[in-house]
């Protein structure tokens, strides 16, 4: 349960950076760790293969955006 916290607590921080207007670069370090967190919170639950496969998912979307900018 600790890790899904985390990742709440991550996604609030993102909300609020972005609603502060932060800068791009601060965004995308705190989603790469929303995603290293969420990798943490499927592998405390077991990997079910369908959390597992829409942290894959999350890391590719925000590998393409990196591409992108």
């Amino acid at each position: 349960m600790e890790e899904a916290h985390a990742v709440i607590e991550r996604l609030d921080r993102i909300h609020r950076l972005d609603s502060e207007g932060a800068h791009p670069t601060a965004l995308i370090a705190e989603l790469r760790e929303l995603v290293r967190e969420a990798e943490d919170w499927v592998r405390a639950e077991g990997e079910p293969e369908r959390a597992a496969a829409a942290v894959d998912r999350c890391k590719e979307a925000l590998e393409q955006r990196l591409l992108a900018v």
